[in-house]
């Protein structure tokens, strides 16, 4: 019964100062409401950037060559730098740390495909069985090339569930032989990519054996996709520096000669973002918290107004009995209840907004804002704190008041 009269007390003086609380109240809820927005807008990017790299394994090392741009050894600048299978089987055999491991050869030129009296022209890649894996390709129906495709230069593909729909129509695929250059492919596997891309979808995976000696004629590969096997940047660096090692040897260029050969390092590139997003989150809630303390000071002020205000009451209730700790749990409830039913308001306009906004901002680097429930714990977290030290510094001068010169107030 005392603590509902208590209530009944608060939510009485909270009446009698409606405009003041009004206004102190809403910039707790504005403060709340633009954490919520930052921290949603921030998660938004972040989803997007994450998309980036989902079609393929973030801890690859993509290596392609180039050409000299250093005189070395005799050798002018200007060579191309071009790969062949024993560049792959050198990195299998030399290189440690290796989880998987392709080759990729695109095959130029007339590129049209068909099945009976059906055509496309699509893009056809000519791989290792490991760059499935690499570029995270997810089968609808059969398999992907394996080691027994490249040792018998098999002529297989696997192709994608928008080649298939345009070709076969409703028709099985698998088993049935497509024609490329003239040449009988059998469709072993369908695929659809992870990100869902529609270029990626249209796409036809050979084996490289086959690709290089019956459409390319010729030993050639584009470019080395290899995975880390323990996801560290620094390992990553270690084979980085090894493979530029052991290919400016066989190659003959000059290891410092970066226009020679291109390493793109996935598992950096991630941890830089990663890293990047962590110091935009800890500058929202930086930004954030700023704006909310705005409006501690706001409540704290008000209560110190209000204390100031109800002196004499206070005094009275000293001398009747009334203990220190009871002044200042009364004046700390107020402030936590304005505090509180501000900020519950500000996160709730918060994550409303970026409900009814999510499906229609929707970009390449930007997907899905969200607060999910990490966000608003958080921001609850951050309410109850707001709101003890909104009340506490009123409530000590509250509890402080002697009540015979409270009672001399006028």
């Amino acid at each position: 019964m005392f603590l509902l009269d208590r209530w009944i007390e608060i939510i009485s003086v909270i009446r009698r100062n409606k405009l003041r609380t009004f206004l102190t109240g809403f910039s707790v809820t504005w403060g709340i409401f633009m954490l919520i927005i930052l921290l949603g807008s921030g998660h938004g990017l972040e989803n997007g950037v994450h998309d980036q790299f989902k079609s393929s394994a973030v801890n690859t090392l993509w290596v392609w060559g180039g050409e000299t741009s250093k005189a070395y050894k005799g050798y002018k600048p200007g060579r191309d730098i071009s790969f062949k299978n024993e560049d792959y089987d050198e990195i299998t055999a030399n290189i440690d740390g290796v989880e998987q491991l392709s080759g990729r050869l695109h095959v130029w030129g007339d590129n049209t495909v068909s099945y009976k009296g059906e055509f496309g022209d699509y893009d056809l890649r000519s791989v290792h069985p490991d760059y499935g894996i690499i570029e995270r390709i997810v089968l609808v129906e059969g398999r992907f090339i394996n080691d027994i495709d490249i040792k018998k230069n098999r002529k297989v593909a696997t192709i994608g569930i928008a080649v298939k729909e345009a070709l076969f129509k409703q028709d099985d695929a698998i088993g049935k032989h497509i024609s490329i250059r003239g040449i009988p492919f059998k469709v072993v596997g369908i695929y659809m990519d992870d990100d869902g891309r529609q270029d990626n979808q249209r796409a036809i995976y050979l084996p490289v054996s086959t690709a290089q000696k019956a459409l390319v004629g010729r030993d050639r590969i584009n470019t080395l996709a290899v995975t880390v096997e323990s996801n560290e940047v620094s390992d990553s660096k270690r084979m980085e520096e090894e493979i530029r090692s052991n290919f400016s040897e066989r190659h003959i260029f000059d290891i410092e000669d970066k226009n020679a050969m291109f390493i793109w390092n996935g598992v950096e590139e991630f941890k830089q973002f990663q890293d990047l997003f962590a110091a935009i989150r800890m500058f929202i809630w930086v930004i954030g918290i700023g704006t909310i303390v705005a409006g501690i000071v706001g409540v704290s002020n008000i209560m110190m107004i209000s204390v100031k205000e109800r002196t004499r009451e206070i005094g009275i209730r000293k001398s009747l009995g009334a203990t220190p700790w009871s002044i200042i749990n009364m004046v700390m409830q107020e402030a936590i209840l304005i505090t509180g039913v501000a900020g519950y308001f500000g996160l709730i306009l918060g994550i409303g907004l970026l409900e009814i906004v999510s499906p229609y901002v929707q970009s390449e680097f930007f997907r899905n804002p969200e607060a999910n429930l990490s966000i608003a714990v958080s921001a609850v977290v951050v309410l109850i704190i707001a709101g003890t030290l909104a009340g506490y510094v009123p409530a000590r001068r509250a509890a402080a008041i002697r009540p015979v010169e409270a009672l001399k107030d006028e």
